[in-house]
């Protein structure tokens, strides 16, 4: 399994899992982004920060921290 930070721009992938404690993962899950969910990669930032996606119908940009807590496949 690969965590979203290394998903391929233009990609769209499934979530697989949350890893992260209280509230943080807390906070992805109310940005939408829970187990099952449809993502897609939209743009990632030069440096790699922050990353671009769109999910359930929305856009959303995430620190690279906060995409390595996000299980895909």
């Amino acid at each position: 399994m690969k965590t979203l930070k290394e998903v391929a721009c233009g990609s769209t992938v499934k979530v697989a899992k949350l890893t992260g404690e209280g509230p943080v993962k807390r906070r992805i899950m109310d940005m939408g982004i829970t187990k099952g969910v449809d993502v897609f990669v939209r743009k990632v930032a030069p440096l790699g920060d922050p990353v671009e996606v769109t999910v359930r119908g929305y856009e959303l940009s995430l620190r690279k921290a906060d995409a390595e807590m996000i299980l895909v496949e």
